[in-house]
């Protein structure tokens, strides 16, 4: 029987869960029959002797980063049920150092939604080129006219019109649902998604905190894009009543979900977020559309809705609102770190290990451990990947 093979990354400034350390070696083992994995994390001098070295002269290796609510890239979306597109988004994301997502789905016309969630399953059934699929976040059509934000409010719904039952059919794909709370029937289909292992997540809504607190006794645990379409505190008579977002930023029950690319939200508002959530509760998302690396005033689509790219950021045409962010994963490290004054090492958890525990996938992916799978970038000083290692294997070696 053949022997398993190993090599070791070596001169590169790890990236751990609470520290960086210029001393360590990551050991990849490819055993005969099983995926490759990381069979240690240890100092380069206890090395095996004549273990293959690959220099990364200085540079940064964390693991591959997850990205849980992202809808494109290079005009496509995954809303689009097409191995063409999903090729250009996920390789797309594959070359800036993203392995893992979960191809979001805005809301549609239910005959359109399932379209997208069987190409998903799909999807999924087979080995694919580019960042894994770990299943579907819905930005659904149970949210609120008022806070829509650049979803097509034609295609909202009530939650109490049956629809929903036709999107259960794909419980096995859905991993994060998001529902304005207060609408009508919303706790019932909270409890619903929660007992069919699929994530409620608060979002695009008018809540109050008591709408939200009802939620979460039903299985309500996840908020959508902090700050982003979400509900504040109002004055009922002399009364202040909190929503969504302080409930979000004081609620220890809630993981909580943030756009960095230094457009949604100032410098102010995430390091608010950082300091009131902190590094565990807080997922940095990149919510791309498929403006996504489209140059300065290129118009992109969603559904029928069209955007346009202006000051790098999706934009509605009159402005009146954001249309998502033009902004991939990898690019939001740096914002996080000089802009907000987080520390690297949580920077990175937040966009690598906490998703990935949201996901359940917290044994398997997230961090650099020993036993865990074989998904890693190696990042230059400015955060464009240098090479990227999925389930063990290079991809093609970017181009920036």
């Amino acid at each position: 029987m053949k022997d398993a093979t190993s090599f070791a990354l070596v001169n590169g400034q790890v990236v751990l869960p609470g520290r960086v350390a210029a001393d360590l070696a990551v050991v990849i083992t490819q055993p005969e029959a099983d995926p490759p994995f990381i069979s240690a994390v240890m100092p380069k001098s206890r090395l095996p002797q004549g273990i293959e070295h690959f220099d990364v002269e200085g540079r940064w290796i964390t693991p591959g980063l997850i990205d849980i609510h992202t809808h494109g890239a290079l005009g496509h979306t995954f809303n689009e049920p097409d191995k063409q597109a999903f090729d250009v988004i996920l390789q797309e994301n594959a070359r800036r150092g993203v392995t893992g997502v979960l191809a979001t789905v805005a809301a549609a016309p239910i005959d359109d939604l399932v379209q997208s969630l069987a190409f998903i399953r799909r999807w999924m059934a087979s080995p694919q080129a580019g960042a894994q699929v770990f299943g579907a976040h819905l930005e659904s059509p149970y949210i609120h006219p008022a806070q829509s934000g650049a979803l097509d409010p034609g295609n909202l719904r009530s939650p109490k019109d049956g629809s929903v039952d036709r999107l259960l059919e794909y419980a096995d794909v859905l991993r994060i649902m998001v529902v304005a709370p207060e609408l009508p029937g919303a706790i019932d289909l909270v409890a619903r998604l929660a007992q069919h292992g699929i994530l409620p997540a608060a979002g695009h809504c008018t809540a109050q905190e008591s709408d939200v607190l009802a939620a979460m006794q039903v299985g309500l645990s996840h908020v959508t894009h902090l700050f982003s379409a979400m509900s504040t505190t109002v004055r009922e008579g002399p009364w202040r009543k909190p929503g969504l977002l302080e409930t979000a930023l004081v609620n220890s029950g809630l993981t909580v979900e943030m756009i960095a690319d230094n457009k949604h939200l100032p410098q102010t508002l995430m390091k608010l977020a950082y300091r009131c959530i902190g590094a565990e509760r807080l997922c940095v998302i990149s919510d791309a559309t498929s403006g996504a690396g489209l140059p300065e005033g290129s118009h992109f689509r969603m559904g029928q809705m069209e955007y346009e790219v202006v000051d790098g950021v999706g934009m509605m045409f009159d402005r009146s609102t954001f249309a998502g962010s033009t902004t991939l994963l990898n690019q939001m490290i740096p914002i996080l770190t000089e802009v907000v004054g987080i520390p690297l090492p949580e920077a990175i958890r937040m966009t690598s290990l906490n998703p990935a525990r949201l996901l359940g996938l917290g044994n398997r992916k997230g961090s650099l451990e020993a036993g865990k799978e074989a998904d890693l970038v190696i990042f230059n000083p400015d955060f464009s990947a240098w090479r990227v290692m999925i389930a063990g294997h290079w991809i093609a070696s970017p181009t920036n």
